[in-house]
């Protein structure tokens, strides 16, 4: 059990790295034009209404002693209040995280559908033509774009097929996993790629390993040693991989949710940069940094799991 002490000590050294981010977050949102109380304001902005809203939101103080508030709020299970929605931002934010949660998990588990059969078959058939067609495609989803491949699935899918919805999340459980298919898809074809590389490296260093020669040496059959012992292998560094990738697809879900217009926290930060409202645009960053920390928690604890050779 010595091998997972780390788990006691790796919280502390995250509040540095959430620290670090809140301040970069805090004074970037700062630095996008425009004034929060004359946007929400519109028409009606007068220079008395204008000092109000300021005044009331506290955007009348400087940096430091606004920054310290905000700190001051979290330290109380806070992060303020919305200027655009007029509520608790962390209230807001519960509200908006189960759509963003759940398309990043039909993303993962469509790319781990796509990724690990594909990466088996190209690593049996190294040089044939499957190996080749899988390679191809894997570095072609590579260079697709987010918002590119969204919109061809839609034209695809939805407007010339019409099998699947435009846009939107639905109301009930069969209704949302109807709507999450082309923003999973979206997500999983190019994160599918970059694991089919891993994973596809990973199998064909262990086809020719001392493990799986000496496990064909004891006579066992070639699937088994394949599923038995060359995979759980490839699997180590791909899990690390998927951490890394995860932890930039929740930040990249601004793209896709607003390209299918999933309410989630992406929509939600674009629209809170478009109103210039720096509260929520400070909790949704804080949101992404804290899920991408402890995806990267939970990928070293699989990682120690897995291979034992591994401390940490």
């Amino acid at each position: 059990m010595h091998r997972y002490r780390f788990i006691l000590f790796r919280p502390l050294q995250f509040l540095p790295v959430l620290l670090g981010i809140s301040v970069i977050t805090f004074f970037l949102v700062r630095l996008i034009p425009g004034d929060p109380a004359r946007i929400l304001l519109g028409t009606r902005a007068t220079p008395t209404a204008i000092a109000n809203i300021r005044a009331q939101y506290g955007l009348d103080e400087p940096y430091l002693v606004q920054y310290f508030f905000f700190l001051k709020n979290l330290g109380a299970g806070e992060m303020g209040r919305s200027t655009l929605f007029k509520i608790d931002v962390l209230r807001l934010i519960a509200t908006r995280i189960e759509p963003t949660l759940a398309l990043v998990l039909a993303g993962v588990v469509l790319a781990l559908l796509i990724a690990v059969p594909s990466a088996a078959l190209s690593a049996r058939r190294q040089g044939g033509a499957a190996d080749h067609a899988v390679r191809v495609l894997s570095t072609a989803g590579l260079g697709f774009p987010s918002f590119w491949l969204g919109a061809m699935l839609i034209l695809l899918f939805s407007v010339k097929l019409d099998w699947l919805p435009v846009s939107g999340y639905g109301t009930n459980l069969g209704d949302k996993l109807v709507h999450l298919v082309l923003p999973g898809l979206t997500i999983a074809l190019s994160l599918s790629a970059v694991l089919t590389r891993s994973l596809r490296a990973g199998m064909i260093a262990g086809l020719g390993s001392d493990i799986a020669t000496a496990a064909r040496a004891r006579g066992m059959p070639e699937n088994v040693v394949f599923w038995r012992h060359v995979v759980p292998n490839a699997l180590v560094p791909t899990v690390n991989l998927l951490a890394v990738n995860i932890g930039w697809l929740i930040g990249g879900t601004v793209v896709v949710e607003s390209v299918f217009a999933v309410p989630g926290l992406g929509q939600l930060m674009v629209r809170g940069i478009f109103s210039r409202d720096y509260m929520v645009v400070q909790g949704v960053a804080l949101t992404f940094a804290c899920a991408t920390v402890l995806i990267n928690f939970i990928a070293d604890i699989v990682t120690v799991a897995l291979d034992p050779r591994v401390e940490l």
